[in-house]
């Protein structure tokens, strides 16, 4: 038997505690690619319907978050079973009524926004929450929440009428969509 000496021994515990933050930030990483696609063909979807069917933008926008949460709980029970860590908990689903009550709160029972300001407001308050969250988990997340703010803000400031939908539909649903694959990668 060999004996290591303390510089041997720290060397080889940081070794591995760096192979296990970057299996850790890949499980992250292939969950969050999941969600930001899930996510981001409903908001594709849920801002074309708007364009079409304007009157009905209450009703959609309701459909595409229930359908978004019952996704997201899918997709964190199938993902612990399938690597038997826990990803799914209340606190998630209790996160995501808080994280929606806030914004309602502020968006519709004190702000009074308008439609196209609801458009915007959605898409940049969703996008705050993961560049913070980037800031602790991977830098993957600061880019996609700053890149979809500042398209969303282009569009706001330079797209007019209905068309403004229809960037959002490529800006918030596309990134999103964009996110999730460039994820899988990293």
């Amino acid at each position: 038997m060999t004996s290591i000496d303390a510089k041997e021994a720290a060397s080889a515990l940081s070794d591995i505690a760096s192979v296990a933050h970057r299996v850790r930030q890949s499980t992250t990483y292939h969950i969050a690619s999941l969600m930001l696609i899930l996510w981001g063909v409903l908001a594709f979807a849920g801002n074309v319907v708007n364009y079409l069917w304007p009157r009905h933008g209450a009703f959609v926008w309701i459909s595409v978050n229930a359908v978004g949460l019952l996704g997201s709980c899918a997709i964190c029970a199938s993902e612990s079973r399938r690597t038997k860590l826990v990803s799914f908990d209340l606190r998630g689903v209790a996160a995501f009524v808080l994280f929606f009550a806030f914004g309602m709160l502020w968006s519709v029972g004190l702000g009074h926004f308008t439609p196209r300001q609801l458009d915007v407001f959605w898409p940049t308050y969703s996008m705050m929450v993961y560049t913070i969250v980037g800031l602790w988990i991977g830098p993957a997340f600061v880019a996609i929440g700053l890149g979809i703010t500042a398209l969303t803000l282009v569009g706001y400031f330079f797209v007019d009428g209905a068309a403004f939908l229809l960037w959002m539909a490529v800006v918030n649903g596309g990134g999103l969509i964009l996110g999730g694959l460039w994820m899988r990668r990293n």
